[in-house]
């Protein structure tokens, strides 16, 4: 869905969309992490507003991801407000003493496009660390036959086992234990 400006500024209440997007094959050629993605739903409005246009939606898809500890497949089902701010120019921006004037984008011929702002702002929040539920339940990590996966307290813990191994004292313990 594209929103030209002009048609935005004659809309002083603004113009409402509900939009249901399918753009998997976009965000998987610009992400190789993403295993799939559902239909993604779009539900607001854009409007003008003093030399701004304001575009305000919430989103909502289902997105599958590789698990970050065992590569198998996680569904996340994502639902988040997205509100972007838009100038047709940017000397609107130095006509205004805005503090976050980096947070606002320029409009490019003259149009508005709702599904690059929709891919832009799912690549935005893919998550870092993604697990299985048992990933986050904490049960069992990944091994193999010369191989663990360790948390950070197991890798101290074995960490320090082995300094006091490799201690000269080590030797001493238990010399005068009572039998």
């Amino acid at each position: 869905m594209v929103f030209h400006i002009y048609d935005i500024q004659k809309n002083p209440e603004g113009i409402p969309f509900d939009q249901t997007l399918n753009v998997e094959a976009e965000l998987m050629a610009r992400n190789s992490e993403i295993l799939a993605v559902s239909p993604i739903t779009a539900v607001g409005s854009v409007r003008f507003e003093a030399g701004f246009y304001f575009l305000d939606y919430q989103l909502s898809y289902e997105i599958t991801l590789a698990s970050s500890r065992s590569m198998e497949p996680v569904l996340l089902k994502e639902s988040y407000p997205v509100n972007e701010i838009f100038v047709a120019d940017e000397s609107t921006l130095k006509d205004k003493d805005l503090v976050d004037a980096d947070l606002v984008l320029v409009i490019e011929d003259e149009v508005i496009r709702l599904e690059e702002s929709v891919t832009d702002n799912i690549l935005l929040n893919i998550p870092i660390k993604v697990l299985t539920p048992e990933e986050e339940a904490g049960e069992a990590l990944s091994s193999g036959t010369d191989w663990a996966v360790m948390t950070e307290e197991t890798y101290r813990a074995s960490q320090q086992e082995k300094k006091e191994a490799a201690s000269p004292f080590a030797q001493l313990q238990g010399l005068f234990d009572e039998d």
